[in-house]
């Protein structure tokens, strides 16, 4: 966890919401020089904190609509800081919540050094990032019209279809297998709105790779060197991380994608594990999903993890499989080399 620690003359803690936010700005001594809330306008903010604009830092908790508040600050040169949610549990576990309650002890926070921060990730890719994140959302919508399809079989007791639903060659008849009437029209239903996802995730995957190699072309092919990572994976990758330089060392970066199980201890004993939610969810997945394609087709592979199997069970030895893929990939983008096999199963 990083605290930010800076120093300066007036500190503003915000309590944005999607229309309105809360502002409280802070002096030195913690004294309260503005409470105050207001519609979420650029103009009007600007205009509220312009008697403290000389050393002035505004923070506020990571939540959907920050972009547009750390872009005007950047714009106008204010220093801006973004508040990790899951970290900031002085805000949330409060007797007594409201809108200027947690403006004020985000302002407290910031001023007293132990405000936990979250990385702003810069405009520039922010936009392309936030379309791969939409592009795993449909396609998770897509798999499960392609489970409803299975289940509707199963809910009549009849073999599931010996076609590959997810192959669009494969569907031809594949609802009339059904003899029920209505369920055979819910069958041809989801059949179609796959037609629909298949057409717009093709498309969009098209446009994403071209956007990608504009941002790093070298970062995008020294991670594709690595055996079952494909062009979305890698855009996945390489959007979350965006600096490979923001993680000190590889454990750091482990943590970041979820790939620890980060141990409680107390009075030398240990206590249990806890953290699981806190990390890159998107990169979890990403190197979770590496995981299994890095073992297709490649014997060294299937080997290694043979070997993993007999010590850790089948489940913790795929963890176990991502967590090198994600080491790898930190040092290919750090040492900017590809990926080396000798290196990895050494």
């Amino acid at each position: 966890m990083n605290y930010y620690t800076g120093q300066h003359q007036h500190y503003c803690g915000v309590d944005l919401h999607a229309r309105t936010m809360f502002l409280c700005v802070l002096d030195t001594r913690g004294y309260p020089l503005l409470e105050r809330n207001i519609k979420c306008d650029a103009a009007l903010f600007l205009k509220v904190v312009a008697p403290f604009r000389e050393g002035l830092v505004v923070a506020v908790e990571c939540m959907f609509a920050w972009y547009w508040l750390a872009d005007l600050c950047e714009r106008e040169g204010i220093a801006f800081v973004l508040g990790h949610a899951l970290y900031m549990k002085a805000i949330h576990g409060a007797k007594a919540k409201n809108d200027r309650i947690d403006a004020q002890k985000i302002a407290a926070l910031l001023r007293g050094g132990l405000f936990p921060m979250a990385y702003v990730y810069p405009p520039k890719m922010r936009s392309t990032r936030d379309l791969l994140r939409r592009r795993m959302f449909l396609n998770r919508r897509r798999s499960a019209l392609i489970t409803h399809i299975k289940s509707t079989f199963a809910q009549y007791n009849l073999p599931e279809p010996a076609q590959d639903v997810a192959r669009p060659s494969q569907r031809e008849g594949v609802a009339e297998l059904i003899p029920d009437p209505g369920a055979s029209r819910n069958v041809r239903l989801d059949l179609e709105m796959l037609e629909f996802y298949d057409a717009t995730l093709t498309k969009l995957e098209q446009e994403l790779t071209v956007i990608a190699r504009d941002h790093d072309p070298d970062a995008y092919f020294r991670i594709r060197t690595v055996p079952g990572i494909g062009k979305i994976l890698t855009l996945v990758i390489l959007y979350e991380i965006h600096d490979i330089n923001r993680f000190p060392t590889v454990q750091d970066f482990a943590s970041y994608c979820r790939l620890v199980k980060p141990a409680k201890e107390s009075a030398g004993k240990r206590v249990g594990s806890g953290g699981a939610k806190i990390g890159n969810v998107h990169l979890k997945w990403a190197f979770s999903e590496a995981a299994v394609c890095f073992l297709r087709r490649n014997e060294a592979a299937k080997l290694y993890r043979a070997r993993l199997v007999k010590r850790h069970g089948k489940a913790k030895s795929l963890t176990i499989l991502a967590h090198k893929i994600a080491r790898a990939v930190y040092f290919i983008l750090k040492r900017k080399t590809v990926y080396q096999p000798e290196s990895f199963f050494a």
